[in-house]
């Protein structure tokens, strides 16, 4: 082999030198990753919104030694416990050798995804066929949601105090609900519409039913013949609706892609492929050095407001909480915390590079991507981790062996986003965002690669331990 010229080993020696991560996976650790994604779609296809999300999390956690929070307990060091929000947002925590006014390590990934919601009073019919109306949840192409079968999930909480789970559309026997669209033939019209107005707000009707009321007296014959199969099924009447949060999300199942199996895809990966990288992560920490912390939180996807979103109080409050036990400055505890803000990154799709700029692009199977701002234009709505923290992380990642990789969300004033990195900033903690590279973020079908996922999850947990 030729000796490497002078010039070869000075780029070695000062350039970035990033690879496809896959090169070097050897097939006992090609396994593991695998095993690890695994378990990463089972907890996908149990957990597709919010809810679901925390209940699938806090089960996994239970079996690892988490129990509830209780305020009267005398926590030490190596204790397991949750903080249940409202059933959307749960924070985990492992108490550490140090009191938490030394700092904790905080992870936080938000498990809301895009998606379409019903509206409060959606039920109708027209031409004789029964349709709900909705109002879609997070930043998505209308148009992708057409012509596509759909599940229901979500609950009716009824004036008795009782609350309804539903969840129709993901068994093999159910049935499936579908927003129409309009065949090429008659679209002419539609063509000339903007991609954006493609489809309509008001015309993400979803059809659940045609067969009228066996009675053919009287008119919405379809509507009551559904109202009352509702009534049958979960003791519901039409004003039920008004306080019932019922969510249509796409029925796919999560799935390999790719002959090589590769790369997964699935609805939710934005941001549950953070979310369970930081929860398995948390569940195999043993007493830490530093309190540790997996946030997974809801409503990132219309802003983190709300009071299971982050922009509330909820993540001071478990800081606080713990603080208060220990006798010790719940401020001085967060501003001596750090976080990692566990959220996506659009990966470089070579159909559409045109829209990135390729030096500052997350790619797929290239690792955990580090973001160090997001927001848009000129950086508006968000944190901009400071050069020390990102230093500190990039020599915890080398340290460790992970890959990883820096990225932009677009190009300037072209693209833009947001994660929950700023709100925990203005806490007074340090923070950036790191997370997996996205193909068709948004979309009711994303992909994601395993090697991505894994080396997500391997960060988090050297970050947490």
């Amino acid at each position: 082999m030729a000796e490497k010229s002078k010039a070869e080993l000075l780029k070695e020696k000062l350039f970035i030198n990033r690879e496809n991560g896959l090169k070097k996976v050897e097939d006992p650790v090609w396994q593991k990753i695998n095993d690890f994604c695994e378990g990463y779609k089972k907890f996908l296809a149990d957990g597709k919104t919010e809810r679901e999300a925390a209940l699938a999390a806090i089960a996994i956690a239970e079996k690892a030694g988490f129990t509830p929070w209780c305020p009267d307990k005398a926590y030490k060091a190596g204790d397991k416990y949750y903080v249940n929000n409202r059933g959307k947002t749960v924070a985990f925590v492992v108490v550490g050798r140090e009191k938490v006014d030394k700092g904790a390590r905080i992870t936080a990934a938000h498990i809301d995804s895009p998606r379409i919601d019903l509206k409060p009073n959606p039920l109708y019919e027209d031409t004789e066929l029964a349709l709900f109306k909705t109002h879609y949840y997070g930043g998505i192409k209308k148009y992708q949601w057409t012509a596509i079968p759909l599940a229901l999930h979500g609950v009716f909480a009824k004036k008795d105090g009782s609350v309804v789970k539903v969840n129709i559309g993901e068994d093999e026997g159910d049935p499936k609900f579908v927003i129409t669209d309009l065949l090429p033939h008659l679209a002419q019209e539609q063509y000339k519409r903007t991609l954006n107005e493609g489809v309509k707000g008001e015309e993400l009707n979803i059809l659940i039913g045609s067969r009228p009321f066996k009675d053919d007296k009287g008119s919405e014959l379809v509507k009551l013949n559904i109202m009352a199969i509702l009534n049958e099924k979960y003791g519901v009447t039409e004003e039920d609706f008004l306080s019932a949060e019922l969510e249509c999300v796409p029925a796919f199942k999560p799935c390999d892609i790719g002959l090589d199996r590769s790369l997964i895809g699935a609805y939710g990966h934005d941001d549950r492929v953070c979310a369970y990288p930081a929860l398995m992560a948390i569940t195999e920490v043993e007493n830490p050095e530093r309190t540790a912390v997996a946030i997974l939180t809801d409503k990132e996807e219309i802003g983190s407001d709300g009071n299971t979103g982050l922009n509330s109080d909820f993540l001071k409050y478990v800081i606080r909480d713990l603080a208060e036990l220990q006798g010790v400055d719940y401020t001085q505890a967060l501003r001596a915390s750090k976080c990692l803000s566990a959220d996506v990154n659009a990966g470089l799709d070579p159909t559409f590079k045109d829209v990135m700029e390729a030096k500052n692009a997350s790619k797929l199977n290239y690792g955990a991507v580090i973001t160090k701002y997001t927001g848009s234009r000129g950086k508006a709505g968000t944190s901009d981790a400071s050069a020390e923290y990102v230093a500190y992380v990039r020599n915890m990642l080398d340290a460790a062996g992970i890959a990883w990789q820096t990225g932009e969300l677009g190009r300037v004033d072209l693209g833009g986003g947001g994660t929950v990195a700023m709100y925990i900033a203005n806490l007074g903690v340090d923070v950036v965002d790191l997370g997996v590279p996205v193909l068709s973020m948004h979309a009711p079908f994303e992909v994601v690669a395993k090697f991505d996922v894994y080396e997500t999850y391997r960060t988090m947990l050297e970050f947490c331990k």
